[in-house]
């Protein structure tokens, strides 16, 4: 009688198909609660009692985001700061690959509680006491809507001009507890090129428990990668992209001593 798999297996079955076919901007992980289009009337700029309860929201995911770390993950470790440090006061998009429901909490980590933002799909922006979380913790959700959209990008160009950092799962979809870095969409190095900010490239590699559970993940945090303004605009952003995508790379070949291969 075959043994039966564990969820962790059946998961990496699935990626391992997806690999092989190189979707990999294919989200399998159903859609869970109740969601709303951000509209007209989304505020992404928080104002008055919203704004308290932003700064009481990011104080306590500071205060207690290190040691929930230890908790769940035996302990966290930060590299590559002075990449960080190099940019002053300058504000930037970050990419990080995406493998966790909560992997905002390592790139906050890494970059800052107080000076991060983090992009999401729509169908994040969830009813209930987890969609206040998520609204008043520093995550934009993107919109079908052009004044949300509008909006959206307003507060984007306000924050960069003030330093702040805005994390983009660049991947796309999530895929839980995979350790390859995966190709990157466009649409961070647009964002970038638009308001004249570099891309941070951080990667997150960890260890499996014999259960297949992350443990001591490690945040990467590589050089900026800047727009090369010596090739005509239409090329810069799959530049950028290609040089974010190769730091990926080679950092996952380093942390891990492997050669980056896909099942085939």
């Amino acid at each position: 009688m075959a043994q039966k798999r564990t969820k962790n297996e059946k998961i990496r079955g699935i990626q391992a198909v997806l690999e092989r076919h190189r979707r990999f901007d294919f989200r399998y992980i159903p859609l869970v609660g109740t969601w709303r289009m951000p509209d007209k009337n989304y505020r992404y700029r928080r104002k008055g009692f919203d704004r308290f309860m932003v700064g009481f929201w990011r104080t306590l995911m500071c205060i207690f985001t290190r040691p929930f770390l230890l908790f769940a993950y035996g302990g966290v470790r930060v590299e590559g700061k002075q990449n960080l440090k190099a940019l002053k006061k300058q504000g930037a998009i970050s990419v990080c690959n995406h493998f966790n429901y909560i992997d905002t909490l390592l790139v906050r980590t890494a970059v800052g509680h107080y000076r991060s933002y983090h992009t999401m799909a729509p169908w994040n922006n969830k009813n209930g006491l987890g969609g206040h979380i998520i609204r008043h913790g520093g995550m934009w959700p993107f919109s079908k809507d052009m004044e949300a959209t509008r909006a959206l990008y307003a507060e984007m160009e306000r924050q960069l001009k003030k330093g702040s950092i805005i994390n983009f799962y660049a991947e796309q979809a999530m895929w839980t507890n995979y350790q390859k870095p995966r190709p990157m969409k466009d649409g961070a190095f647009h964002y970038a090129l638009k308001y004249g900010v570099p891309v941070l490239p951080v990667f997150v590699t960890f260890k499996r428990s014999k259960k297949g559970h992350l443990r001591k993940p490690r945040i990467h945090i590589m050089p900026a990668v800047y727009a090369d303004g010596t090739l005509p605009r239409g090329e810069r952003i799959q530049d950028m992209k290609r040089r974010a995508e190769a730091a990926w790379k080679e950092c996952y070949e380093r942390a891990y001593g492997i050669p980056l291969v896909y099942e085939s």
